[in-house]
């Protein structure tokens, strides 16, 4: 089953519930879904990230205007959101992750960035967020 036909699912329960504000995000999400699918750009994980992260920095800026109201509701979204995605991989397995992808660019400094991130995203795929990675790219490489 795919996360769209997931969502599908819950919003006719969410619906049949009265659930308002999970109904609304549900609909959003599936609406976001659709559009890139009809972009080709198909990866449901990536949708689902973006629109997360979107929940996440509205959050923030609600929270820095003084509406912590507007706040809670963002930040219910980016958690319901969240609930579609899968599970993210834990720091220590990222850095072995990192670590190998450092050796196999053969990269030896920060300078070499450019390097080692297009193979740890690609070993990662989708489970961690860019800038955990860019962070322990960055930590590994001043080791280096």
């Amino acid at each position: 089953m795919t996360i769209a036909e997931t969502l599908r699912t819950d919003l006719a329960t969410a619906m049949k519930a009265r659930e308002r504000e999970r109904v609304g995000t549900l609909r959003m999400v599936l609406s976001e879904l659709q559009k890139a699918a009809k972009e080709g750009r198909a990866d449901e994980v990536a949708v689902l990230r973006r629109e997360r992260k979107r929940r996440v920095e509205a959050e923030r800026a609600y929270r820095d205007a003084d509406r912590p109201e507007l706040a809670e509701a963002e930040l219910a979204e980016a958690k319901l959101i969240a609930g579609y995605l899968p599970a993210e991989i834990d720091d220590d397995e990222l850095r072995q992750i990192v670590d190998r992808a450092v050796d196999e660019s053969g990269a030896t400094g920060p300078g070499d960035i450019g390097r080692v991130m297009p193979l740890a995203i690609a070993a990662v795929d989708g489970r961690a967020d860019g800038r955990r990675i860019s962070t322990l790219v960055r930590e590994a490489l001043a080791r280096s």
